[in-house]
């Protein structure tokens, strides 16, 4: 198991708060050697603020650039990897529009855009301007890779330690959290197991003795900083080798391949031992699927057997949503707006978050291979989009409360 990402939580303001640009960076280089320390290989460091368009206020349009290559030049050269500027929000329409534009001008920062919430709903006006803001991100580079650096946010609250759907909404003191790459545990917890129960059991140990370790040296760091501990958004993250992808711990309890029948119970099997494990939780702390982050998940899309429905539905028991999913270039606006629409709806219905990061590659067509010069993403192929323009009352722009 790894450390994916510590990630700094506070509330900076515009202009730029020097003291607190200080504070965070005086922060994070000893935190990162204290994990390291305690036998734990930390990949990231990352700050997260509040939604940017709250930070700008009137000042938006004119300075979200300005403020996001800021921020940039600041924290990046001192011990920093990302940033996430937070969110676009419905309450700042235009918002949506910025985040493009914000990207191409930087290369460490991270964006979103909210298009739903338990307070709002489903925002139809949100929908769309994410799938536009998607199909413009797209064409910042010939490879598309630029949408990794944006997702959209379907009742995702704030306090997540992963890219791109963290925010920040406390008041309060600088936080920090623990986002974990984790999902060789579960590997590990089925193949060593002769059953269901003794496999649930293995697990649940595991999460519970690595989570107790990470809260004693959080709790220890954030008590000598003077910060607040946020806790671990445990989540069985992968990485690209097999012994590190969640896609082996699903075929593990002897589904022929993912994607075929029995995929779903095995996701929710895994959901459900995070569930049981007794930790000091934030984010999402579920299965992500991320498809061009796991060496199986990118195979099974290569072969054509995991499909875009197929993470929807195992969306419904547990993980993030479509995570990094290649599509066509030429995917239009409007069909991604049916992509997001549904994954808003099965966000709001089931009460859970869920995001969207969607990657059209330029000039490709479903079935080209795709293959990025990345050490996080495996080789794959676009995948096939079983999507249209909507019309009627789906295509209109009413918001709607679930």
């Amino acid at each position: 198991m790894k450390i994916r990402s510590i990630t700094y939580f506070d509330n900076l303001r515009w202009p730029l708060d020097g003291s607190r640009l200080h504070r965070a960076k005086r922060f994070i280089t000893p935190v990162r050697e204290t994990f390291q320390g305690g036998g734990y290989e930390v990949q990231t460091t990352r700050l997260a603020t509040p939604p940017f368009p709250q930070v700008l206020g009137s000042q938006m349009n004119e300075e979200a650039v300005h403020y996001a290559k800021e921020l940039e030049g600041h924290l990046i050269p001192d011990g920093f990897d990302f940033v996430s500027i937070g969110p676009a929000i419905p309450e700042f329409p235009t918002s949506y529009s910025i985040v493009p534009e914000i990207l191409e001008n930087t290369q460490n920062v991270f964006g979103a855009g909210i298009i739903s919430s338990g307070r709002t709903g489903i925002v139809f006006t949100a929908i769309k301007a994410c799938a536009a803001a998607i199909k413009r991100i797209a064409g910042i580079s010939d490879d598309g890779f630029a949408n990794l650096r944006f997702a959209a946010l379907a009742n995702v609250p704030p306090g997540s330690p992963f890219l791109p759907a963290a925010y920040h909404q406390d008041p309060g003191k600088p936080t920090f959290s623990i986002a974990t790459e984790a999902a060789d545990l579960a590997v590990e917890a089925i193949g060593q197991a002769s059953s269901l129960e003794a496999a649930r059991s293995k697990l649940v140990k595991s999460i519970e003795t690595q989570a107790a370790a990470l809260s004693r040296l959080g709790r220890e760091l954030a008590e000598r900083y003077g910060i607040v501990f946020g806790g671990i958004d445990f989540s069985l993250a992968p990485f690209p080798r097999a012994e590190q992808s969640i896609g082996t711990a699903i075929e593990g309890f002897g589904v022929p391949a993912l994607g075929d029948h029995g995929s779903l119970a095995a996701v929710a099997f895994l959901a459900e031992a995070l569930d049981q494990a007794q930790f000091q939780r934030t984010g999402f702390s579920g299965v992500m699927l991320p498809v061009m982050e796991d060496t199986v998940l990118a195979k099974r899309a290569l072969e054509g057997k995991l499909t875009i429905n197929d993470l929807l539905l195992y969306s419904a028991v547990c993980g993030t949503g479509l995570d990094t999913i290649p599509l066509p270039g030429d995917v239009s606006v409007e069909q991604l707006h049916a992509i997001l629409l549904d994954l808003a709806a099965l966000a709001q219905r089931l009460g859970k978050p869920l995001t969207a990061r969607l990657m059209p590659i330029p000039g490709k067509q479903a079935g080209d291979s795709v293959e990025f010069d990345f050490e996080y993403f495996a080789s794959s192929r676009v995948m096939d989009l079983k999507s249209q323009p909507l019309t009627g009352l789906m295509a209109g722009d009413e918001d709607y409360k679930i």
